[in-house]
């Protein structure tokens, strides 16, 4: 650990989870109760054999534990408290820490209430331009505060378990073990297995019969109809996503159901599990993890080895996270050409707005400017924090000339530490990289005033507009 870790708050509440007194607590750790109580007012930092102590009596997770709360609620507050809402507030940013550190569950209450509050905005927004409400939110439970929208809801679950789920990682290594699956004939055995187990049959048919569909569950004529438009790797994910669906629905539902989430966003949901199943597949959990290291994380060399395309391995690499046999922590992000975030996953410290876009000086948008290349580079957040990221824009399948497939940039990100177990971080100095890119998290939640390419003011600034004077950017900032 570097650094002093307060922890008080996940203390108190595993304390308070195994209906433990402080006395009684303090006795299993071997402690005394007095020290036990200034830890748990945050007046003493947790130490490596206190957290090892914890560890042994209470079988947790440690690594887990230790993450940091506080960080993530931190980042949600400056969300909030950077909407033009407060510009007059006097939340200072020590403010903020300061209320994270305290009531990490009162900055998550905040949280979902301004992201209620932005809700209800949209849908008065939508009312009045005539385009209808924007989905209701879902009912706020103690599992998953309440999203806008059913795709950000199923973001919010798959982040809160850090994008892991043992439970599908464990069906998969099981679909192998009965199937007899071998890496080298994978679309054969996946097709062999949805004959013997559901008497389905496996046929690819041209494009223009699909039109805008890439698979196809035929239910009455039992087949699985499968686009020629897709690659043969793609093939592979499709059959082994319908093999969840069959063969493991309970085993969805069930995830499902425990996520608190309703309507559209439990169904979509379910395709995202399938999907999350497809992929342990594909790149079984040991052997990809093994892979990763030896290639030092090529995501193109592990997309030869495993038959995936660059934006599975890194939707894969995001969920290596099982404790005891962790990968390199990476963040994702998928991004349109006209900059709109499409799917995003926090890791390795580095936090997403909600709301917005991206930073303009982050070199994902320039992907799209060099189809196929691989884009590297080395961002600095605000708070110093430095992380390696690695872009490139990928093609999703289409129909032929009429119906082009989407286009869209795939990145992923760690801290700068980890670059030396990167292939790409070969020929870095990590304590001193070359052309570092200052960004931020979006321009409205942004305090850097020197960037000439900002698309709003910093947040609670006095704006200058001088007519005498023409700057980069349309105003100058007090």
């Amino acid at each position: 650990m570097q650094g002093k870790l307060m922890a008080g708050q996940r203390v108190r509440r595993l304390r308070r989870e195994r209906g433990l007194t402080q006395a009684r607590m303090a006795a299993q750790l071997g402690i005394s109760t007095s020290y036990l109580n200034l830890i748990e007012r945050s007046q003493r930092p947790v130490t490596v054999p206190f957290l090892l102590k914890l560890g042994q009596a209470f079988d947790v997770d440690l690594q887990r534990f230790a993450e940091d709360d506080e960080g993530r609620v931190v980042a949600a507050l400056r969300e909030v408290f950077g909407d033009p809402l407060f510009a007059r507030s006097q939340v200072t940013d020590q403010d903020i820490r300061d209320a994270a550190q305290a009531s990490p569950a009162l900055g998550d209450a905040i949280a979902v209430l301004f992201r209620a509050y932005r809700t209800l905005l949209e849908n008065t927004a939508n009312l009045a331009e005539g385009a209808g409400p924007a989905e209701s939110a879902a009912p706020a439970t103690a599992a998953l505060p309440a999203a806008g929208a059913p795709g950000e809801e199923v973001q919010e679950f798959l982040q809160a378990r850090s994008c892991h789920l043992p439970e599908l990682e464990e069906a998969a290594a099981g679909l192998w073990a009965e199937a007899r699956l071998e890496p080298e004939t994978l679309h054969e055995g996946l097709r062999a297995a949805l004959t013997e187990a559901h008497g389905l049959k496996v046929r690819i048919l041209p494009a223009e019969v699909m039109h805008d569909l890439v698979r196809r569950y035929d239910r009455h004529g039992r087949r699985v109809l499968l686009s020629d438009a897709l690659a043969p790797e793609e093939r592979v994910f499709q059959l082994a996503h319908q093999a969840a669906l069959l063969g493991w629905r309970d085993l969805l539902d069930e995830l499902a159901d425990g996520s608190g989430l309703e309507g559209p966003a439990r169904d979509l949901l379910v395709v995202e599990l399938a999907n999350h199943f497809a992929g342990a597949c594909l790149m079984p959990y040991e052997r990809f993890l093994e892979a990763a290291e030896a290639l030092h994380y090529d995501i193109e060399l592990l997309g030869r080895r495993f038959g995936a395309s660059f934006e599975r391995v890194c939707e894969r690499l995001v969920t290596l996270q099982r404790p005891g046999a962790r990968g390199v922590p990476f963040f994702l992000v998928h991004l349109d050409c006209a900059g709109n975030v499409l799917r995003r996953f926090d890791g390795g410290g580095f936090r997403f707005a909600r709301f917005g876009g991206l930073c303009p000086r982050w070199g994902v948008h320039r992907a799209f400017q060099s189809p196929g290349e691989t884009r590297l580079e080395v961002v600095e957040v605000p708070d110093g924090a430095r992380f390696l990221t690695i872009a490139r824009m990928v093609t999703r399948p289409g129909a032929g000339h009429a119906q082009p497939g989407q286009q869209r940039v795939v990145a992923v990100g760690c801290p700068l530490s980890y670059g030396g177990r990167l292939v790409y971080g070969a020929g870095l100095d990590l304590e001193r990289p070359a052309g570092v890119v200052p960004i931020g998290i979006n321009c409205r939640l942004c305090e850097r005033s020197d960037c000439s390419q900002r698309a709003f003011a910093p947040p609670g600034r006095r704006l200058i507009v001088d007519e005498n004077q023409q700057g980069m950017a349309p105003w100058f900032v007090a």
